[in-house]
């Protein structure tokens, strides 16, 4: 794919010296700073020659996306951050997944009822904030595959690095549901299934517009250079849209929005009867859209606080 990659320099690596070469003034850069997009690029990337900045852009694939080389997959920063992706997926797995089955404990297993959807979304909004929260300035907090495959295609992480994440996030959820069995005395970790009269295809698009409204809002508030001090609220607005999400489309298809959610409880409980690819559509959808469109083609500069 990259004929004349060199030492250990990555796709990352030029965007993070695209950005800190840029203007001061640049749409790119921001309004007197030199940024990167946030929690996207390992710190320790080191900036690249003119020669070798020209070789990668010049043998770089579709648009910005970035392959890596195999070293990042051993360099310390890289497993760091899939360490933080497996402890923030396995703690929003536990709250989440552990408020269900809280619910079927109080109830006998009795039907969802309006108290228990409530109850649900809130359980993941919570445990959501607080698990971007915590990953937040190590991994970038995915503490999604939907999230990590989005960021890929808008160019802000490596494949390599994408799929350590997905591999962290799938075990930290797996982990999760099998803490949950254990400390309930084995108790049915539920898989995710469709209510009657709901398909598969009701299901892929209430996943697919789901998903494109949490990745959009990651986009929004997490990674756009210009977030400026929206970005300290990223956390809450990703909580915030997940756990209204649930209450759309959790009495339909359960509400997913994150493969690792429903990978989880699949592979402990052993059903394998309704898989989600709706959430990586949306995600994609959702990264070409604001990356392609709102990054790619920046013309708006906000205005200084004391204009308004």
């Amino acid at each position: 794919m990259f004929i004349h990659v060199v030492e250990w320099a990555t796709v990352a690596a030029v965007r993070q010296a695209r950005w800190q070469q840029t203007d001061p003034m640049s749409k790119r850069g921001g309004r007197g700073t030199n940024r990167r997009p946030a929690h996207v690029i390992s710190p320790s990337h080191r900036k690249v020659s003119g020669r070798q900045y020209y070789l990668l852009q010049k043998n770089m694939p579709i648009g910005s996306i970035a392959i890596g080389v195999p070293g990042e997959a051993s360099h310390p920063d890289t497993i760091k951050a899939s360490l933080a992706e497996f402890i923030s997926t396995l703690i929003f797995v536990f709250a989440g997944e552990g408020s269900g089955m809280a619910f079927n404990k109080l109830t006998n297993d009795g039907s969802t009822t309006p108290a228990g959807l409530v109850a649900a979304s809130l359980a993941h909004a919570f445990a959501l904030f607080v698990a971007v929260s915590v990953g937040a300035n190590i991994s970038g907090g995915h503490v999604n595959p939907a999230v990590t495959f989005g960021a890929f295609l808008g160019g802000n992480i490596s494949l390599i690095r994408g799929i350590l994440y997905w591999i962290a996030q799938l075990l930290g959820s797996v982990v999760a549901c099998l803490l949950l069995k254990l400390a309930t005395g084995g108790l049915e970790t539920s898989a995710f299934s469709l209510s009657s009269d709901v398909s598969v295809w009701n299901a892929v698009v209430f996943e697919i517009v789901m998903t494109f409204g949490l990745v959009y809002t990651v986009y929004a508030t997490a990674v756009d250079p210009r977030k400026g001090d929206l970005g300290v609220i990223a956390p809450i607005a990703i909580g915030f849209v997940v756990g209204a999400n649930i209450l759309a489309g959790g009495a339909f298809d359960g509400a997913s929005m994150n493969p690792a959610v429903s990978f989880g409880p699949a592979v402990v409980s052993w059903t394998w009867d309704n898989h989600w690819v709706g959430p990586l559509i949306g995600a994609a959808i959702a990264a070409l859209v604001y990356g392609g469109v709102f990054i790619g083609q920046a013309t708006h500069e906000q205005l200084p606080t004391s204009d308004y």
